[in-house]
C-alpha cells in the first residue's frame, strides 16, 4: 500500500537522557548561566536537589523544572506558554493533572484488554453515539499517553464528515485519509508531531462525498495493515454514530472499539444500543469511558 508511512518518518529527535537539569534549561533559553552558578552554589552548600535549590532563590518555576524532567526521562511535554497545538491536548500540556492520570489509568485497561503486545492487535476505534460526546479529545489525547509510554503512535482521523484533529493538531488537512483512500495521496499524509516523540497523525483530509463507500473500501484495510508494521498503537477517531454508520465500518476494519459517553449528555439506553449493534458486527467493545467536563 503506498499510503504506509516509511521507517524514516518515524526517527527521533536528539534526547536529552543523561545531561543535567541546569544543561537543558540553558539550552533552552530558560537559565542563564550565571543563575544556574547560583543554583549550584546553594544546592552544594546545604545538600539539596537543583530544583529544590532554583525555586528557594526563584530562578526557577515548577513547570521550569517539569520541562527539564521530562526532557530528562524522554517523556514528550509541551510547556504551558507553548502555542503549536490546541490547549484541548491536556496530555501535551499538563500531563502531571487528575484528568491526564484517569487517561494513564484508561491507558492500562486498554493494554491488558487490547494492546497486549503479545498479538497483531493495534488498532483501536474510538466511537459515541451523538456529536458533543467528546471522543475527538479522548483520541487526541489517548494517542498522546501512548506515545508517551515509548508506543510508536498514529491517531488515524477517519471523521470524513466533521473532522476535528487537524485542528486540535494545527495542521493543513490539505491531504488526508480520503485523499489516501481515493488514490490521490501517499505517505506524505501521516505528519509526524515534532514536538512529542513518536505521534503522528494522519488527518481526514478533503471532506468527500462518499465516505461511508471511501471507509468500506479495501485500501481502508489495507492501509491499517501497512500502518501496523511501522507503529505500535493505531488510535482512529470517527463520527457519531447517530446518524451514520461509518464509525461501524470503521470499527469492523480496526476488530475493537472504545465507547465514549458525556455526563448528562449521551443516555445510557445510546451506549447500550450501540454496544450491541458493535457486538453484532463481530467488534470487541473493550471498554468506555464517561467524559465528565
Amino acid at each position: 500500500m503506498s499510503a504506509v508511512p516509511t521507517p524514516e518518518l518515524q526517527a527521533k529527535p536528539a534526547i536529552s537522557r543523561g545531561r543535567s537539569i541546569g544543561a537543558i534549561l540553558i539550552d533552552a533559553g530558560r537559565l542563564s548561566a550565571e543563575d544556574a552558578e547560583k543554583i549550584l552554589r546553594l544546592q552544594k552548600e546545604h545538600g539539596m536537589r537543583f530544583g529544590d535549590a532554583a525555586q528557594q532563590l526563584k530562578l526557577l518555576t515548577e513547570d521550569d523544572i517539569r520541562y527539564a524532567l521530562a526532557r530528562q526521562f524522554d517523556y514528550p511535554y509541551l510547556p504551558a506558554g507553548d502555542q503549536s497545538l490546541s490547549q484541548e491536548l491536556v496530555a501535551a500540556y499538563r500531563p502531571f493533572t487528575e484528568p491526564v492520570e484517569r487517561l494513564r489509568a484508561l491507558r492500562s485497561q486498554l493494554m491488558l484488554r487490547w494492546f497486549d503486545g503479545e498479538s497483531e492487535r493495534k488498532a483501536l476505534a474510538v466511537v459515541s453515539p451523538g456529536n458533543g460526546d467528546g471522543r475527538s479529545f479522548l483520541a487526541a489525547n489517548l494517542a498522546i499517553v501512548f506515545s508517551q509510554l515509548g508506543e510508536r503512535t498514529v491517531l488515524v482521523d477517519a471523521d470524513l464528515r466533521k473532522p476535528r484533529q487537524h485542528e486540535l493538531f494545527q495542521l493543513a488537512n490539505k491531504g488526508g485519509l480520503s485523499d489516501v483512500l481515493a488514490g490521490r495521496a501517499g505517505p506524505e499524509s501521516v505528519v509526524r508531531i515534532p514536538n512529542l516523540l513518536g505521534l503522528s497523525v494522519l488527518p481526514a483530509g478533503a471532506t468527500p462525498p462518499n465516505p461511508q463507500e471511501l471507509l468500506g473500501r479495501g485500501a481502508f484495510v489495507e492501509l491499517l495493515e501497512g500502518l501496523g508494521k511501522n507503529f505500535d498503537t493505531i488510535i482512529i477517531d470517527t463520527p457519531a454514530t447517530v446518524n451514520f454508520a461509518d464509525a461501524h465500518t470503521v470499527a469492523a476494519r480496526a476488530g475493537a472499539a472504545l465507547l465514549v459517553a458525556r455526563k448528562n449528555l449521551t443516555s445510557a439506553a445510546e451506549v447500550q444500543k450501540l454496544a450491541r449493534n458493535l457486538q453484532q458486527s463481530g467488534v470487541e467493545v473493550v471498554g468506555s469511558a464517561l467524559n465528565v467536563a
